[in-house]
């Protein structure tokens, strides 16, 4: 199933600030520069022990922003189905792939989706991150707090989420559906360049841009 960004439901709580240690920056090399995003194990220790080991492991090198929709999000991360070929182009499994290592437990937190957020993708079970992630190009801002019925339709159908994203008129978010753990510390300008996908194609991109290299410092 493609891990949708799922992950994406936040809260109304402020956002504390984590120091960035010496082995807490994540780099990406992109074709335009370097994005630092700024881990926050204090939020989720093991996504970002799991970050940690597949960035020095190389498993991220060459993977594509496989989903990628204007005004919302850019999700990359596949790191079995998402490397680019030579040509450019990407396995039509893209999205639907993790790492060999087992999913992860959730460590969802009271922390808001804002802009340059780094959280996980998943499935509908919350216990199935496991590679993927996304970065925020805007606050989360477009849904209101919901019934615990709509809810659970949320959470047994990922797709409603994307519709709820494309409602303007929408002002907060599902809070804990998710698991927060970095934030963009600078490059976010290299992050908005990211080639877009469509949303009619649920921002699937062809020829998509690529995670060059990606390491911790």
């Amino acid at each position: 199933m493609i891990r949708h960004l799922f992950s994406l439901a936040c809260a109304l709580a402020i956002f504390t600030a984590v120091p960035a240690s010496a082995q807490n920056t994540l780099n990406i090399q992109l074709k335009s520069g370097v994005v630092k995003i700024e881990m926050l194990p204090d939020l989720a220790p093991n996504h970002v022990e799991r970050i940690k080991t597949l960035a020095s492991q190389g498993a991220y090198d060459g993977v594509a922003f496989h989903r990628v929709i204007d005004g919302f999000m850019a999700q990359a991360g596949d790191v079995q189905h998402g490397k680019v070929q030579t040509d450019g182009s990407v396995s039509r499994r893209v999205g639907s792939g993790g790492s060999s290592l087992p999913d992860l437990a959730q460590e969802f937190s009271a922390t808001p989706v804002t802009r340059g957020t780094v959280a996980m993708a998943r499935t509908p079970d919350p216990d199935s991150a496991n590679s993927q992630f996304f970065i925020m190009f805007e606050d989360a801002s477009f849904m209101n707090d919901l019934p615990s019925s709509v809810r659970e339709q949320v959470l047994a159908d990922p797709d409603l989420l994307d519709e709820a994203a494309a409602n303007p008129n929408r002002n907060q978010f599902i809070r804990n559906f998710y698991t927060v753990w970095g934030r963009v510390s600078s490059g976010m300008e290299l992050v908005d360049n990211i080639k877009k996908g469509s949303r009619a194609n649920n921002g699937s991109v062809s020829e998509p841009d690529q995670m060059i290299r990606v390491w911790v410092e």
